[in-house]
């Protein structure tokens, strides 16, 4: 579920893709090392304007093949180094994406190579061009490594762990760092500075700092993590190998499996897209009781990993074991999955479940009539939408659904999370008080410029000024104002098969108190005698069991769903399916 308070991180991930086909290999050979360059271009949003530099190179391991990688610096905002998720180059045509902040461009570049003409798209469409930067001469010659070259690795506050990563370059010492559990990676420094064993890192996008001395032995670098008036120690480690930087996940299935494991494609032909899954089916016997696992908000994949957990990777494996077929698949635009993620709402959502329903009844092996829904956080609320409107779901399992509009969602959760992190009782207050603005202000006001004014005079103080461009791209797209407003009691009350909703005791992020409840209520108002709501003591939004439930707890625990909660769900699954 997601959440208006930001990331510590702007997560960035780095991949390469290979140019499309083109009418002529000639051209597209041309075209290649035309756009193989850094790009200059100007974003004018509303009364401000925003200097972009766009990084292409070719891919490590493409060998003039038309494979490229990219990065994107947002100058303004002190954002460099955002990594590009995808880019593809077909003839002239450039395309690219970066998933990190919801942004993509689409673009020509000139028959001339002088620049790239185009679109950007992050809520709204907005012109940009690109032209081509000037070309600085080096000699050529690498850099030597310095002393503190490599990766390193600290763990703050007891719990969060940090990685950086030193490159001596031609230009000087260069650092990126990785929040391991956040899942953000590859974030640059702002700004190095190295005198002797002191060093000296920012980022600027973040407000973060780190200051540090690296010991005579070149071991650890000792010193003092601040972000904004917070500080803490902090010491790094230098990484001798890959496995310092893992998590024991003790429930991750491993193989050989005792059952079949199927890559699929899922078909959604009204929105013209298609889905990459996974469909897991026992080895013997059938037609067999089958249920398609839906993904909590957020770019997802089929294991909806996270924090270094797969808990739909375990959830099918747990089902398929009892006999029950699991289909799983990426969300829009993620994967092996096409479309635009960043476009579509819980409507569009529910579109692709209603596809991946259609399409284990079009299998032999799969009983049509015993085919439901297991849906977590934001899954947990399209199950229902899903079921609504197509009588002959056999069941649905909200694992951690809401109950209610996400505008009160949000500001339970703000306040619970508050309280889970260690805030005083004025500092829970103040979250809440600014929380509950910035939700009235999307609420009521449609018009984006005038919002961004408003959120940013609201902010002001509060929030670094960097911070505040992500912040408004998350509020204004269309699945925030749809889940701002929507009751998920509407599609409840119409719900006619079982439903079993479960919620951790110690959720913060959709609290069982507020939720639970509240789907009783819109299950009685329809009339459905065939539920179960139970609120399962100790765990959390993951259903781990928990300490406090806060969200920094999800990746230091180890356990990625509890076994009561499986043997909950496993059960009451197997009782249905087989009456």
């Amino acid at each position: 579920m997601r959440t208006l308070i930001l990331s510590l991180f702007l997560a960035a991930f780095a991949s390469s893709a290979s140019a499309g086909p083109s009418p002529s290999k000639a051209e597209q050979t041309a075209d290649q090392k035309n756009v193989i360059s850094d790009w200059r271009g100007t974003l004018q949003v509303g009364g401000s304007e925003l200097h972009l530099v766009l990084h292409i190179v070719r891919a490590g391991d493409a060998a003039g093949g038309g494979g490229f990688t990219a990065t994107l610096d947002s100058t303004d905002q002190g954002a460099l180094g955002i990594a590009v998720t995808s880019i593809t180059l077909t003839g002239a045509a450039l395309a690219f994406r970066i998933e990190s902040i919801g942004g993509s461009y689409e673009g020509k570049l000139r028959s001339d190579g002088s620049a790239i003409v185009g679109t950007w798209s992050q809520g709204q469409k907005l012109p940009l061009t690109f032209v081509r930067a000037p070309v600085h001469e080096t000699s050529g010659e690498p850099a030597r490594p310095s002393e503190i070259d490599g990766a390193w690795l600290g763990t703050l506050d007891g719990k969060l762990r940090l990685v950086l990563h030193f490159t001596n370059t031609r230009e000087g010492l260069t650092v990126t760092l990785d929040s391991l559990d956040q899942g953000a990676k590859g974030i640059p420094a702002t700004s190095v500075t190295r005198k002797g064993s002191a060093l000296t890192l920012a980022w600027k996008l973040f407000d973060g700092k780190f200051e540090g001395v690296v010991s005579p032995d070149f071991a650890t670098i000792e010193g003092t993590w601040s972000q904004g008036p917070s500080t803490s120690p902090l010491r790094f480690k230098r990484v001798k190998s890959d496995a310092e930087l893992e998590r024991r996940r003790p429930q991750k299935p491993v193989p050989p499996f005792p059952y079949r494991e199927e890559e699929v494609t899922v078909e959604n032909r009204a929105a013209s897209i298609r889905l990459g899954g996974t469909l897991t089916l026992p080895r013997d016997g059938g037609p067999f009781p089958a249920v398609f696992l839906i993904t909590g908000s957020g770019a997802q994949d089929r294991d909806e990993s996270l924090m270094g957990h797969q808990p739909f990777l375990v959830l099918a494996d747990y089902l398929t074991r009892r006999g029950i077929a699991v289909l799983r698949v990426d969300d829009r635009g993620v994967g092996k999955s096409g479309g635009d993620f960043s476009k579509a709402t819980m409507l569009d959502f529910a579109t692709d479940a209603e596809a991946a329903w259609a399409y284990l009844k079009s299998r032999p092996d799969i009983d049509p009539l015993r085919i439901g829904l297991i849906g977590h956080s934001e899954g947990g609320e399209i199950a229902p939408l899903v079921a609504a409107r197509n009588p002959e779901v056999a069941f649905i399992v909200m694992m951690a659904g809401p109950g209610v509009r996400g505008y009160d969602i949000l500001l339970a959760q703000t306040r619970r999370i508050a309280e889970t992190s260690g805030k005083s009782p004025a500092e829970v207050e103040k979250a809440s008080r600014e929380e509950r603005d910035v939700l009235d202000m999307v609420e009521r006001e449609k018009d984006d410029a005038i919002l961004e004014k408003k959120l940013r005079a609201r902010l002001a103080g509060s929030v670094p000024d960097a911070r505040i461009p992500a912040l408004l791209e998350q509020v204004r797209t269309p699945w925030f104002r749809f889940f701002l407003t929507y009751d998920p009691a509407t599609a409840l009350a119409r719900v006619r098969c079982p439903v079993l909703a479960i919620n951790g005791e110690k959720d913060v992020q959709v609290p069982p108190r507020q939720n639970l409840p509240a789907i009783r209520k819109a299950l009685e108002a329809g009339g459905n005698p065939r539920f179960e709501a139970v609120e399962l003591p100790g765990l959390n939004h993951l259903f781990q069991t928990a300490t406090t439930g806060g969200v920094a707890e999800y990746a230091e625990i180890e356990e990625t769903i509890s076994p009561a909660a499986l043997e909950k769900i496993g059960v009451w699954v197997s009782g249905v399916v087989e009456k």
